[in-house]
């Protein structure tokens, strides 16, 4: 038996189990969300059930399994890879058209009978999501069971809680001490009326108390709760993760160790009275239910998801260095590629998508202040930078070779900021529709780079501004237009998102010292893909009679490009560019130039100065 029809058969296996333990308890389906007690993008090893009990290796997706059906729904970026990985597991590949689609909970209410009971694990179901459940299946007639963990009945071997140590982010890469920072939650706290405030966002803790760790990866971040009291907080963590020293510090700052799962009797444990605020989209069903009637709770966002994403002047200024860095790093790894690729027809050694990987990583490593990669690299060549979220395997990748388009995602983790870019560079001759889609990008990315919008603009309104020279041509794409990006934090942060698919509530309002990126793309399938991502930060607006973004109608933000690596001219179609946009590209370029030179030499620097001749 192959390598893959061993995975698939582990699958089948799998999907068996959990059908044997639905018999046994009584239930007619459990759904397995790609979620974990934190409600995490990014899961710790013991929380991967999706990806473990179906084989769909993507980040996104949802898992039911009935008596006699199983499915993994997964949207637009995942379509191609959940089709691969789900056939011959006998999990049917559902496609939603975005994320947060709820496609999954129809089907429950299409196929499951009245009296049935659909069970799904508490403590990994939002409470928001969880009520939506509820209600949707109740109007059926079908029950919800939300006290079991069906994987600890059918995952022997399911892994423990992550072990590796808690670290201080010091300053001067941490600007604001944890103190000030917990001093600004109290006083939202109290503005709301709450004595009490409990956090399971991992970025959220990492960055209200100013630590970092490895749990996840990726991610510099901890598994830990919090409940932040008046006059004190407890950081619910493992044991032995908090080095002495860390201890000591915390303690200094009134910050309080507590065993991790410690944090439900916490909070059961509160008096009559008290006022709890909690994020009811960033917390589980479980721990509001561990709450005590008698305690009165405030929904509410959690203050430091709009303060974490509003980057201080101090921060700012670090992130731009580790752009410069990120910038250098890149140029070395570039120039090396068309060296190794030129070698490569000529007989030389071949490059493959795993190539570029390895590559790209050791080229940061080499950089002032890398911890790590900010994600999974993803290095697609021809069709499979078709597949937005793809990644090459050593089962299978593909060589660069003959003609055609590589698309390059990639980022790094800095002491000093986090980075995510992409770029798309020539392999060989270049099609005239390569080079039409590419220069379409180009002028969705600069039309959002360039625009100026009222502060306080809900972020997915500027969605369209990036789609409408692709949409001009009768082309569109799946994926959002732009994330928000932590600072040395997580690569996907909120509250705002530059996407059609986000609804434009008060949170996601544009505000100034928000880093998002802005990533249009086109996507043939089996043919190529297109994205061009650059990071870009809110800033005041500078335009006539205007004082710091403040004029006669108001107040207005624009965006200062963060990301410094030059944007490939061969691949445009110079007849689609419009003078202000090949002058911004010219302008772009010189700025990455003169940032980036002191910062290479030799074949690097040679490299950089032939990327960004003006147009």
């Amino acid at each position: 038996m192959d390598t893959l029809e061993h995975s698939r058969a582990a699958v089948r296996q799998r999907v068996a189990a959990l059908r044997a333990a639905l018999e046994r308890r009584g239930f007619a389906a459990v759904l397995i969300p790609s979620s974990d007690p934190h409600l995490s993008e990014y899961l710790p090893q013991r929380w991967a059930s999706r990806a473990w009990a179906s084989g769909f290796s993507g980040s996104a997706g949802t898992l039911v399994v009935s008596r006699d059906f199983a499915g993994v729904w997964a949207d637009s970026r995942y379509w191609v890879q959940a089709d691969a990985e789900l056939a011959g597991t006998g999990i049917e590949s559902m496609r939603i058209p975005a994320a947060g689609s709820t496609a999954h909970v129809d089907w429950m209410t299409e196929h499951l009978s009245v009296g049935d009971v659909v069970a799904v694990d508490g403590s990994v179901i939002g409470l928001a999501a969880a009520r939506q459940l509820r209600a949707a299946l109740a109007e059926r007639g079908i029950a919800l069971d939300t006290s079991v963990d069906l994987l600890d009945d059918v995952w022997p071997d399911r892994p423990s809680l992550p072990t590796p140590p808690v670290y201080e982010h010091a300053s001067p890469f941490a600007p604001r001490s944890r103190a000030d920072k917990l001093a600004d939650v109290r006083a939202a706290m109290q503005k709301a009326g709450a004595d009490a405030h409990f956090v399971s966002t991992l970025d959220d803790i990492a960055w209200l108390f100013n630590l970092r760790g490895s749990d996840v990866d990726y991610n510099p971040i901890f598994v830990a709760h919090a409940l932040i009291e008046a006059d004190a907080a407890t950081l619910f963590v493992g044991d032995g993760k908090v080095p002495a020293h860390v201890r000591a510090a915390l303690s200094a700052d009134s910050v309080h160790l507590s065993p991790y799962d410690g944090a439900r009797q916490a909070l059961g444990a509160l008096a009559a009275g008290r006022v709890l605020l909690i994020d009811p989209r960033r917390i589980t069903l479980a721990f509001r239910e561990a709450v005590p009637a008698a305690v009165k709770v405030v929904e509410a966002i959690n203050p430091s998801t709009f303060a974490k994403s509003r980057k201080s002047a101090d921060e700012a200024a670090h992130v731009r260095r580790a752009m410069e860095q990120d910038g250098a790093a890149l140029a070395e790894f570039f120039a090396w590629f068309e060296d190794a690729l030129a070698r490569s027809k000529s007989g030389g050694d071949a490059i493959t998508e795993l190539t570029i990987d390895e590559k790209i990583t050791a080229a940061r490593a080499k950089r002032d202040g890398f911890v790590s990669c900010s994600f999974s690299t993803i290095a697609g060549f021809n069709a499979n930078g078709a597949m937005p979220h793809y990644r090459a395997t050593e089962e299978a990748h593909a060589v660069i070779e003959g003609d055609g388009l590589l698309l390059i995602d990639s980022g790094g983790q800095y002491t000093s900021g986090t980075t995510d870019i992409t770029r798309v560079v020539p392999v060989g001759a270049v099609s005239a529709a390569q080079k039409r889609d590419f220069t379409l990008v180009l002028k969705g990315m600069i039309a959002l780079a360039t625009a100026r919008f009222p502060r306080g603009t809900r972020s997915p309104s500027l969605d369209a501004l990036a789609r409408a020279p692709i949409w001009a041509a009768g082309v569109d794409y799946g994926h959002g237009t732009g994330h928000g990006v932590g600072y040395f934090l997580n690569v996907h942060e909120g509250p705002q998102t530059i996407s059609p698919h986000a609804p434009p509530d008060p949170h996601t309002a544009m505000e100034p010292g928000m880093i998002t990126s802005d990533e249009p793309g086109i996507y043939r399938p089996g043919r190529w893909g297109v994205r061009i991502e650059n990071l870009v930060l809110a800033v005041p607006a500078r335009f006539e009679g205007a004082v710091d973004g403040k004029g006669e109608f108001g107040e207005f933000l624009e965006f200062e490009t963060l990301t410094l690596c030059p944007i490939d001219t061969r691949c445009i179609d110079l007849a689609l560019l419009r003078d202000d946009e090949r002058q911004w590209l010219n302008d772009y370029h010189v700025t990455v130039r003169t940032r980036l030179s002191p910062l290479v030499a030799g074949p690097a620097l040679a490299w950089l100065e032939e990327r960004t001749r003006p147009l």
